[in-house]
């Protein structure tokens, strides 16, 4: 095809960041056409929308609250991490459930509206975790929902690495 329009491959197809440039015409004629080719345009799919957000507030083993922003459907451990709040330690084994280090509270009245229960491996990382009580979770295992808006959530004073 470079031959018969007297031009380098490259100057017939070129690739820039998915789009395709096609130059026609080419050999004596002089005619020159460009035509763009974007893979996104031919989707059915609509684009992402921002995810719905809550706000759930952080109370530190130093009394301090954090408040941050939620998307549904992030664990409580994401919500740590995308809001940069600084927690010493938390998260270590980034929610492969290998540590209790993202061990938090919940007040009872939340801590009963929490739909999903407790895996026996949550259940074996949170017997290891430092200051243990009945309103426990890993935040790992905690997504976040709308009903989550306005929450206060505990961090304990210490935490206990399994891994160690």
């Amino acid at each position: 095809m470079a031959a018969r329009y007297g031009r380098s491959l490259g100057a017939i197809l070129q690739l820039s960041r998915c789009r395709w440039s096609v130059v026609a015409g080419g050999g004596g004629g002089g005619g020159r056409e460009v035509r763009r080719f974007n893979p996104r345009s031919f989707s059915s799919a609509q684009p992402a929308t921002a995810k719905e957000t809550v706000t759930i507030n952080f109370i530190l083993p130093d009394g301090k609250r954090k408040e941050a922003r939620a998307k549904l459907g992030d664990s409580i451990l994401d919500v740590v991490i995308d809001n940069n709040l600084d927690i010493d330690g938390y998260g270590a084994c980034e929610g492969t459930l290998a540590c209790s280090t993202c061990h938090i509270i919940f007040k009872e009245e939340n801590f009963k509206k929490i739909s999903a229960k407790p895996t026996d491996e949550e259940l074996d990382m949170l017997d290891l975790a430092y200051g243990l009580s009945d309103t426990s979770r890993l935040g790992c295992q905690i997504l976040v929902t709308k009903e989550m808006e306005g929450w206060e959530v505990m961090v304990p004073a210490g935490f206990a690495d399994a891994r160690s």
